[in-house]
């Protein structure tokens, strides 16, 4: 048995262009970007509001209704139960919303450019 060694072309070793390169490098491609930018960060602040405002709401629901902090589910009290499982459904949630929301913007950004 002989020994081969697989190496990539010469070709291979560098990137092709992106085509949305060009059109970064130019003074409109700078502000198309830099809106992009200004979106996802946008939606990242929100989205990351609205799930903690949630995750704040959990205790103050269970201080502002009388008995719930002391109710039990199965042997479990309400309030870890509330964290401990229906935390995740949120997280979850924010998480898909900020995945179709980010590559909408990115989608958005791709057409602009190639108008351009």
């Amino acid at each position: 048995m002989t020994r081969v060694r697989v190496t990539a072309p010469p070709s291979a070793a560098r990137p092709a262009a992106d085509p949305h390169e060009a059109a970064e490098e130019s003074e409109v491609g700078q502000v198309f970007v830099r809106s992009l930018i200004r979106s996802q960060l946008r939606l990242a602040l929100v989205v990351a509001g609205g799930f903690l405002l949630i995750l704040f709401a959990f205790p103050m629901m269970l201080g502002l209704v009388p008995g719930l902090a002391e109710s039990r589910v199965a042997g479990i009290p309400f309030g870890w139960l509330l964290l401990g499982a229906g935390i995740y459904p949120v997280i979850g949630l924010s998480a898909w919303l900020y995945i179709r929301t980010a590559a909408r913007n990115e989608a958005r950004y791709r057409d602009l450019a190639e108008e351009k």
